[in-house]
């Protein structure tokens, strides 16, 4: 089968490593031709995921129209702040009627706050889409690591399709149907991510750390409801999985905001240091407290992210109004 990559990301390339593994044709698409030629020549993507060999069989297209023209499954690499544009690009080579969606991008988008499956409609009317989310750093699954995730779609044969697309003995795939609760897992534990790289940073310890983890996921699974979502998904590889690895891991880009915001540096000077590469809790964030607003949800963890990164928030003061919160039941 043939399947189409949009995006020059780690992300994306992992996946297409993955498909190719499993005996597909994949093309890579992405905005900058002189990059995927040197992808292509290198054979290695050494902005987003240096040091691993791609395979020969990966092949790179920067017409997008050309990418598209024979897969069946196109798949949404693009970081979710860039997706709008890659969307209005493809709109005119989609056809419902051949090309199946796939999303694996994370994230709110800023100012409209929809998410992706809500900015896919609105720029591409009705599709036959499918999202996949879970504990999966890009970095582990390019050399095979034994990982789990989930791909949920309102159409459960989409979702079966996909699965038998991704899954072998390295890259076990599980189907589900709550597309919002998956994509909000996948969105909001980036944001508790910066939190627990705040934590990390400080040296504060094993237990405050917990403590997030495990009250953040109660906060993604009040907002997850409020907004649709089932609050069952959460207790799942994409809600509770996901955070733990993003949590944890040194792999994690959001986690790396955290920890330098705990040391001290401010936003601005820790983007700049990142380059191209994308830390999707930043923006997340601000999607994230809009949408608590506009539901009426408690989100003490998401409320304190944003006065960090958006008004100036003091890290010790928002601790001590997390602590200082009143006493109640759990």
């Amino acid at each position: 089968m043939k399947i189409a990559v949009l995006s020059d990301g780690a992300w994306g390339t992992a996946l297409a490593m993955n498909l190719l593994y499993n005996g597909h044709d994949v093309v890579c698409y992405g905005p900058f031709p002189e990059y995927l030629e040197e992808m292509r020549v290198k054979r290695e993507n050494v902005r987003f995921l240096p040091g691993v060999k791609l395979p020969d069989s990966l092949k790179f297209e920067p017409n997008i129209a050309k990418a598209v023209a024979d897969a069946e499954l196109l798949l949404l690499a693009t970081p979710t702040q860039y997706l709008r544009s890659v969307l209005d690009k493809l709109k005119p080579h989609f056809d419902p009627r051949k090309h199946r969606l796939l999303d694996v991008a994370k994230g709110i988008e800023i100012d409209s706050w929809l998410l992706i499956h809500e900015m896919v409609k609105e720029v591409l009317g009705r599709s036959r889409y499918a999202v996949l989310s879970g504990p999966s750093h890009a970095e582990e699954v390019s050399r095979h690591v034994p990982t789990a995730v989930v791909v949920a779609s309102q159409n459960p044969d989409d979702a079966k399709f996909v699965q038998e697309l991704f899954i072998n003995e390295n890259f076990r795939v599980y189907t589900g149907n709550d597309v919002v609760g998956v994509e909000l897992g996948g969105a909001l534990k980036n944001v508790m991510a910066i939190a627990a790289g705040i934590i990390d940073g400080m040296k504060l310890g094993d237990n405050p750390k917990a403590a997030l983890m495990t009250r953040g996921i109660s906060e993604m699974g009040r907002l997850g409801e409020l907004l649709g979502g089932s609050a069952q998904t959460f207790s799942g590889l994409s809600g509770i999985g996901d955070l733990i690895v993003t949590c944890t891991s040194g792999h994690s880009r959001n986690r790396h905001v955290g920890e330098e915001l705990g040391r001290g540096k401010k936003l601005p000077q820790i983007l700049e240091s990142m380059g191209m590469v994308v830390a999707e809790g930043v923006t997340t964030a601000k999607g994230a407290y809009a949408l608590a607003r506009k539901v009426g949800a408690s989100t003490p963890i998401i409320d304190e992210i944003y006065a960090i990164l958006y008004c100036n928030r003091d890290v010790p003061d928002a601790i001590h109004n997390l602590m200082s919160r009143t006493a109640k039941p759990e």
